[in-house]
């Protein structure tokens, strides 16, 4: 069963494709996709580009073109639960797309024609997910902790603490809690739903999506987010 491995920037799987044996590189949908073995398990990686529209297309090409049959995302986001700290871990359980309002003919945040806000996770592949973090985190000097709930997705850098307060609100009044923002997952959670594929994301806190968020986004990627992913996923390999 066929594994898919999506970020949406480069430095984000840094140490990914080492990792895979007799990997070959395929190109479509004008993107470089990398196929190989981790661990026994055969896994396609996959960079989406950011925003919704290239993450869906990201996955319909991973389930159309390379038969994937399970879709993991890593990558960062933003904090917007005053629980969640720079640095933490969150799993999402579910994703809602903030910027999606259809009213009067859609109440806002619900998805036309699917009749729900929000978009669910695959239980057991989550489940995965949140004891490979674990196993993980047994190994790291990080104090960092672990989350797991409802990511909002949309098309728009969250980097001011007003609107980051503002979304949030919004959220809540709409009887959500979101624990962090960022732009891709809930399109993938959309087509993987369609596929019927089992979808699970983590997310490592790069910011406090306020006036910040930018400074040094890069040099976290690289020095946290991404060596974190890449230890995760080690383990996960080996609960598959």
């Amino acid at each position: 069963m066929t594994l898919a491995i999506v970020s949406a920037l480069a430095d984000e799987q840094n140490g990914f494709r080492a990792a895979l044996r007799d990997a070959r590189q395929v190109r479509r949908a004008q993107r470089d996709f990398y196929v190989g073995q981790w661990q026994s398990q055969p896994v396609v990686l996959a960079l989406s580009g950011i925003g919704k529209v290239a993450a869906a297309s990201t996955a319909s090409t991973l389930i159309e073109a390379f038969g994937v049959r399970r879709i993991v995302l890593t990558g960062v986001a933003g904090g917007l639960d005053p629980g969640v700290q720079v640095g933490d871990t969150v799993i999402a359980s579910d994703f809602l797309q903030h910027d999606l309002d259809a009213s009067p003919l859609f109440e806002r945040y619900v998805v036309p024609h699917y009749g729900c806000k929000t978009l669910a996770c695959d239980l057991a592949l989550s489940d995965l997910l949140a004891q490979a973090v674990q196993r993980a985190s047994e190994f790291s000097p990080s104090r960092a902790a672990s989350h797991r709930g409802l990511i909002v997705s949309g098309d728009r850098f969250i980097g001011d603490a007003q609107i980051a307060l503002q979304l949030r609100q919004d959220i809540s009044s709409a009887g959500y809690r979101p624990l962090a923002v960022e732009m891709e997952g809930a399109a993938l959670a959309q087509v993987c739903r369609d596929h019927g594929v089992p979808f699970a994301a983590m997310r490592t806190i790069s910011d406090r999506a306020d006036e910040t968020a930018h400074v040094d986004f890069q040099a976290f990627v690289q020095s946290v987010a991404g060596p974190r992913a890449l230890a995760v996923l080690r383990q996960l390999m080996a609960l598959l």
